[in-house]
C-alpha cells in the first residue's frame, strides 16, 4: 500500500459525512484525519466529544470525563486492499494525545466492530435499545429547532456494540483501565453487512 495518513481540516470531511457515511449527518469534530493515496483523499476518520455527559462520566468516572472522546465516524472508499482500514485506524491512534476513546458498531447495520477488534480495543457489551425525540428525517433531538414540539415523534435507537481504547503513557493506560466502569467482555461475532458507500465526494484532493 502506498498510503499515508495525516490530519485534515474538519470541513474536508463534510461531504463524506453528509453524503457517503450511512448516518448522513455531521457530528462533533475535535480531531479529523484523512487517508490518502498519494494526494487523493480515500477515507476519513473523525473524533469528537460525546454529546452525553452521563456517558463521559460512566466510562471511567467523573474524574476522567475530560479525557473521554468518541471515534464517531470512519468511512473509506470501496474496494481498497485488505487491512487498509486497520492500517488507517492504527495510524490515527498514534497521532492522538492522552484520551479515553469510545466507539460504537451499530447492530441495525449488522456491524460487529471488527475494525476495533483488529486494532485491539476493549469490548464492553451492547447499549440498550431505546427511543427518543426526533425529527421526521430521523435526526437526533439535539439537531432540531428547540422551539418546535416534537414530543409525539419518538425515534427508535438501535442497540450498539460499545468499544473502548486508552491512549497515553503506560501509567495513563493502567490508571484508565483500573477506573473502567464497564465489564470487559469477549468480542462479538457475526456476519457483517456493508452499506452503500459508492458516493464519490467532490473534494478528493488535499488542499495546499
Amino acid at each position: 500500500m502506498n498510503y499515508n495518513v495525516t490530519s485534515i481540516k474538519s470541513n474536508e470531511t463534510y461531504d463524506w459525512l453528509l453524503n457517503k457515511h450511512y448516518a448522513k449527518r455531521q457530528c462533533s469534530i475535535s480531531f479529523s484525519f484523512g487517508l490518502f493515496d498519494n494526494k487523493i483523499l480515500i477515507g476519513i476518520l473523525t473524533i469528537g466529544k460525546p454529546a452525553s455527559n452521563p456517558l463521559c462520566i460512566g466510562v471511567c468516572g467523573k474524574e476522567n470525563t475530560q479525557f473521554v472522546y468518541e471515534l464517531n465516524r470512519l468511512c473509506v472508499n470501496d474496494n481498497l486492499p485488505k487491512n487498509t482500514l486497520s492500517f488507517f485506524v492504527s495510524q490515527c491512534l498514534k497521532m492522538l494525545p492522552k484520551m479515553i476513546l469510545v466507539s460504537y458498531a451499530d447492530t441495525s447495520m449488522n456491524h460487529n466492530g471488527y475494525i476495533y477488534q483488529a486494532t485491539n480495543w476493549i469490548y464492553t457489551g451492547k447499549t440498550k435499545e431505546r427511543t427518543d425525540i426526533g425529527k421526521e428525517n430521523g435526526k437526533h433531538s439535539r439537531h432540531y429547532d428547540k422551539t418546535i414540539d416534537y414530543k409525539l415523534n419518538r425515534i427508535f435507537r438501535s442497540s450498539k456494540h460499545r468499544y473502548i481504547y486508552f491512549l497515553g503513557s503506560k501509567k495513563d493506560k493502567r490508571l484508565f483501565k483500573q477506573s473502567l466502569k464497564y465489564q470487559v467482555l469477549s468480542y462479538p461475532k457475526g456476519q457483517n453487512k456493508r452499506y452503500d458507500s459508492s458516493y464519490k465526494p467532490t473534494i478528493q484532493t488535499e488542499l495546499f
